[in-house]
């Protein structure tokens, strides 16, 4: 590191975020290999015994499970803090595609902390977990997809969490946390969450749901949930919602909730981005998300850029988020606007007023349908003190209405209609 970097508020940023480092299988303690204890890569579902061999290694001092060549099925599965995972090339851990196999029990799920369906893999309380390797981990979406449109079609009221589908991966109350080169795919829900964490690696992983044809509904790449202090770098995501989505609780009062809390120190790096709607998503599940960064993307096709959900029903703040160096194609530049669904005050009357604030977007090359769809709502929010500058960007909508957001500091930028016309006005000076 030649020189020290700063978080949007000017907190420096810590040597945790510069340390890529992927432990090798050979030093994750004593290795238990799933073929060595009777489970097969034969169709059968071993959810029993692979739950098993996971209290094996954390009785004798812990340990990795070692996912070798093959596809193993299972249901849900329960990692202590002392048990690794670590899947070899080849090797595939695959989810049942039957809600039964993974019992209720109380979890975390859109912003709140409840009675729900866990995920495939399940890891709490943990002070350097790691989940590393070349393989795969596969959620046997597609059924689970088919039956949520097919009760949305019938209930156009039917929410996520009526649908019963279990996530792929959700860690909570954990720290030191690794998760590097593992292939994510078809994801029945959430594809990964982390609650409550912090000095959280997301290393060179891939997050894979279909968009097309039969869609994988709410299969978010990465939610971060109440966490401090999380690095995704090089990771590849293509999925039918949002590829990084802050959350941290929703609700009249989740400010005072002990359950949810801040997202805060988060760097997105040199990613690549298939088809997502939201590159960087701070809502509709968030209290407060600050010093933010999210540079060197690139981006295939999508909905939004960044886009701030605020819930008229929710206190929120969302602050100090620096967006650099980003270029592809989506439909909206920038989103701000109300978020409705199942809007509930719950009879509060007083609910206090939002904040977007301190928020830079520069060095962005876009091609989009909307530049600035952004809303001005003061009842409910207050956006203020935001830098757009270095931007060129091709729309169809270039309309830019500056007076929506207070104290909003301009420079160099370069608005396109798609037919080729250029609008010199456009281009300011800070």
């Amino acid at each position: 590191m030649n020189k020290t970097e700063y978080f949007p508020d000017g907190t420096p940023v810590d040597s945790f975020f510069y340390s890529t480092t992927v432990p090798g299988l050979n030093e994750l303690g004593k290795q238990y290999r799933l073929s060595d204890y009777g489970i097969r890569d034969d169709g059968q579902l071993y959810t029993e015994k692979i739950q098993k061999v996971i209290d094996l290694c954390a009785e004798e001092g812990g340990g990795v499970i070692v996912v070798p060549a093959g596809t193993y099925m299972s249901g849900a599965l329960f990692f202590p803090g002392s048990v690794n995972l670590y899947i070899e090339a080849g090797g595939m851990l695959k989810g049942s595609e039957n809600i039964w196999d993974y019992p209720v029990c109380e979890t975390r799920i859109e912003g709140q902390s409840c009675t729900y369906f866990p995920a495939l893999i399940n890891v709490s309380c943990s002070d350097g977990f790691v989940l590393a390797g070349e393989g795969i981990i596969d959620g046997s979406g597609e059924r689970y997809w088919r039956e949520f449109w097919l009760r949305r079609a019938w209930n156009p009221d039917c929410t996520n969490k009526d649908g019963q589908r279990p996530r792929l991966l959700y860690i909570r109350d954990s720290s030191n946390v690794t998760i590097a080169g593992i292939t994510f795919q078809n994801a029945a829900f959430w594809t990964t969450h982390i609650y409550r964490c912090d000095h959280v690696r997301y290393i060179g992983c891939r997050m894979l749901s279909p968009h097309e044809e039969i869609k994988g509904p709410s299969t978010d790449a990465i939610d971060i949930d109440a966490c401090t202090d999380v690095l995704v770098k090089n990771c590849c995501m293509a999925v039918n919602d949002d590829a990084v989505a802050l959350k941290g609780g929703k609700g009249p009062w989740a400010d005072s909730d002990p359950s949810n809390g801040t997202n805060e120190r988060i760097i997105v790096e040199d990613c690549e981005y298939g088809f997502v709607h939201g590159c960087l998503t701070i809502g509709s599940e968030s209290v407060c998300s600050r010093n933010i960064i999210l540079r060197n993307i690139k981006v295939s096709t999508g909905y939004n850029l960044l886009w701030m959900k605020f819930r008229p029903d929710t206190p929120q703040c969302y602050e100090y988020i620096l967006m650099e160096n980003v270029s592809g194609k989506t439909a909206n530049f920038l989103n701000i606007n109300p978020w409705l669904q199942f809007f509930d005050l719950q009879g509060r009357e007083d609910m206090p007023l939002s904040h977007g604030r301190h928020v830079t977007i520069r060095n962005c090359d876009f091609v989009c349908d909307t530049f600035f769809n952004v809303k001005q709502d003061e009842e409910h929010y207050h956006l203020s003190d935001f830098t757009m500058e270095d931007l060129t960007v091709t729309a169809s909508d270039v309309s830019f209405d500056t007076s929506v957001i207070e104290d909003l500091k301009t420079g160099r930028i370069s608005l396109i209609e798609k037919d080729g016309t250029e609008f010199p006005d456009a281009v300011t000076t800070l």
